[in-house]
């Protein structure tokens, strides 16, 4: 039996082992299908990670890199190009691998941390033809940054998420031509530093409010009809722009890799499409651990890092019997201009000194200020200049202020409240 088994070897994955290691557990063991650990970083060649963490500008690579050279000094375990196929309430964990064949191992704890994947065409129920040349934008990134191939040399990116305008810029940077990102929302769902270094800095437009009407073309795409949407994002009939292409990319949001979870009887927030967590990042089932982009969509690696440190020095403390006992259980709410809070739940007396809690904001908000309430009584304030739905935000709530909540907590905006 294994102290810890982590499935997925993505950054989470490899933060989580680590964590769980020098918190003093020894027998782990991460299940990763991929063949190479890394996860989603081994095709993100640009740089712009590792900021927070290790204070400097690395690529995808690299700062993967780092956490696999990090294990090597521990005695981690890793199964490569094996599939976990479900989880057991008892902790088991069925898996099956080219090398390994079907086998079954126990674990007195385990880490989900499988990641999340891209939503495709269909998930979206784009109207017109059905040829070829309509990529996620994670696919193509594959594609040009790992085998070596250009998916188009005329390109439309429906959606302004993080991986449709990095791609924006690499197409170009490879020689294909960018004719427009096109975003359904008033707004973008990118970083703006992103937004400025891949789509301004190339003089690519981004059409706000528009959307894909059609697709033309029989063998590979010829033409996509874009037309701008009104404010329940229906289309505006004579708004259509025609644009000559032979490649859609998608990059039209990113959903948590919770098969597994679900299998497992987890209880799931349909706000996050990832598992209800608790202040450690413990789900429902006790002993079993969620972190990174499967527990809710991260925009900064550095804070999947963090998150799943968290996780695994809390699985580490679970298996030790290092865990404080609960009594009281605080439920956090999103209140006006919140999309979701994660954790859901905080236990006070688990709280060492802070609890770090993440948020989106469902619409531009500035000079403002995120009141975090319990009842009737504001229990603290935190001002911004700027929030945006495309920017995961953060507070820290220190223990002694959830001990005086009297009532579970509410986390809301007020707009114009900041000075």
């Amino acid at each position: 039996m294994y102290d810890l088994i982590v499935i997925g070897g993505g950054p989470a994955g490899l933060a989580a082992a680590h964590a769980a290691w020098e918190k003093g557990l020894k027998h782990i063991l991460i299940v990763e299908r991929d063949k190479e650990l890394g996860g989603i970083l081994n095709q993100c060649i640009h740089n712009g990670f590792g900021l927070h963490y290790f204070k400097e500008e690395l690529t995808g690579p690299e700062y993967a890199g780092r956490f696999i050279h990090m294990l090597e000094d521990t005695g981690v375990e890793v199964l490569l190009d094996t599939m976990v196929l479900t989880i057991t309430s008892d902790r088991q964990v069925h898996m099956v691998g080219k090398s390994t064949g079907y086998r079954v191992e126990e674990a007195k704890a385990i880490i989900l941390a499988m990641g999340c994947r891209e939503r495709t065409r269909g998930a979206i129920a784009i109207p017109g033809q059905r040829p070829a040349g309509i990529f996620t934008a994670g696919a193509a990134q594959r594609y040009v940054n790992m085998e070596g191939y250009l998916p188009g040399r005329r390109v439309v990116i429906l959606g302004s998420g993080d991986i449709g305008l990095i791609m924006a810029r690499r197409m170009t940077l490879e020689g294909a031509k960018v004719l427009a990102c096109v975003e359904v929302m008033p707004y973008s769902g990118g970083l703006n530093r992103n937004i400025v270094q891949c789509l301004h800095d190339y003089d690519i437009p981004l059409y706000l409010s528009h959307t894909v009407t059609d697709i033309r073309g029989r063998n590979r795409v010829e033409q996509v009809v874009v037309s701008k949407v009104d404010n329940r994002r229906q289309p505006i009939p004579g708004t259509e722009m025609v644009f000559d292409c032979d490649t859609l990319l998608l990059s039209v949001g990113l959903i948590p890799e919770n098969e597994l979870t679900r299998q497992a009887g987890i209880r799931m927030d349909p706000r996050t499409n990832g598992a209800v967590v608790y202040e450690n990042m413990e789900t429902s089932l006790p002993g079993v651990f969620a972190c990174g982009n499967v527990a809710h969509v991260h925009d900064l690696v550095d804070f999947v890092t963090a998150e799943s440190q968290r996780a695994g020095r809390a699985a580490a403390d679970y298996v030790l019997g290092a865990a404080p006992s609960s009594d009281s259980v605080l439920e956090v709410n999103n209140g006006d201009g919140v999309t979701y809070t994660v954790p859901q739940h905080i236990r006070p007396n688990r709280v060492e000194k802070n609890c770090d809690l993440f948020f989106r904001v469902n619409r531009i908000c500035k000079n403002s200020e995120i009141l975090v309430t319990s009842g009737a009584q504001t229990i603290a304030k935190f001002p911004r200049e700027h929030m945006a739905p495309g920017e995961m935000e953060h507070i820290v709530l220190p223990r002694v202020l959830l001990e005086r909540a009297q009532e579970d907590i509410t986390v809301s905006i007020q707009e114009g409240a900041s000075k």
